[in-house]
């Protein structure tokens, strides 16, 4: 199990844009899926952003064209660049890795990560 840390969270005001980090070893490894989660206070953790080991994203209907997911893999990091953010964005965002390829299904199930991050909070007001 490879430990993540995510940073990067910050009070930002509607319409700001934000970059999130990941430290994630598991890029050094052949096969991988990245995610970023978000929780909102009393709403369910879900799926913001995913990528894998193959160049495959995947990205919430509610963030595409706003959110960006990209690894550095001589870094062993992976980014979320958030633009043109909303107060319903408002939420502590987790970073989550696993040794596989991601899939769709997964924006909705994280079941499979494997490792979790602690969380940083990003809060957007109007």
């Amino acid at each position: 199990q490879e430990q993540v840390t995510e940073y990067g969270g910050a009070s930002v005001q509607a319409g700001g844009s934000l970059t999130l980090s990941c430290e994630c070893p598991i890029l050094s490894y052949s096969m991988y899926c990245v995610g970023w989660f978000r929780q909102a206070p009393g709403k369910e953790r879900g799926g913001v952003a995913l990528i894998d080991s193959d160049g495959d994203k995947y990205s919430a209907d509610s963030v595409v064209g706003r959110f960006t997911i990209s690894p550095d893999n001589a870094k062993n990091m992976v980014y979320l660049q958030m633009s043109s953010l909303k107060p319903e964005d408002t939420a502590m965002y987790y970073c989550a890795a696993r040794r596989g390829l991601c899939y769709h299904h997964m924006l909705r199930d994280s079941s499979e990560f494997t490792s979790w991050g602690q969380g940083t909070q990003v809060t957007v007001s109007s």
